[in-house]
């Protein structure tokens, strides 16, 4: 049983801080969303540095989220064999992935910052998208880290 515990904790204990790192680049990407959303004009020399990097920070969050962070999670639940888990993983999925693509078009957008007319929509489309993800990675490492805490430590 000691050997067990071991086993889980050396397999799982890595898991909080990959998704603190993940959370660290979730709030960075929050904070110059919400610097950028202040503006009502936009302009490319003086906003332009500020949406690529948003853009970069959103995309590498994201592509940790989908290859990294999510996979981590189901298989840690899978190994407690948490199917209940597994199962609203599946659901939180499906909200996640839309943002997704939400997100992926908006850099695909604003990868050249050449005309910014339509950032404050598309920056409140992406807020809406951003709070709709936000909420279900949040149930989502509720429900499928949190639950197991206690079975790693």
């Amino acid at each position: 049983m000691l050997e067990n515990c071991k086993s889980a904790k050396e397999r799982w204990g890595g898991v909080s801080e990959i998704i603190d790192r993940w959370l660290q680049e979730r709030q960075d990407a929050l904070v110059l969303y919400c610097k950028l959303s202040e503006h009502d004009e936009f302009e490319p020399e003086r906003h332009g540095d500020d949406v690529r990097s948003l853009c970069q920070l959103l995309v590498d969050y994201s592509s940790a989220g989908h290859f990294e962070v999510y996979k981590q999670l189901v298989a840690e639940a899978k190994e407690f064999d948490d199917q209940d888990a597994i199962a609203e993983a599946a659901e939180l999925y499906s909200e996640i992935d839309p943002t997704t693509d939400l997100i992926l078009d908006f850099n695909d957008k604003y990868q050249e910052i050449d005309d910014l007319d339509a950032l404050r929509a598309d920056l409140s489309r992406l807020g809406s998208a951003l709070e709709t993800r936000f909420s279900a990675e949040d149930r989502m490492i509720a429900v499928l880290h949190d639950a197991h805490k206690d079975l790693v430590s």
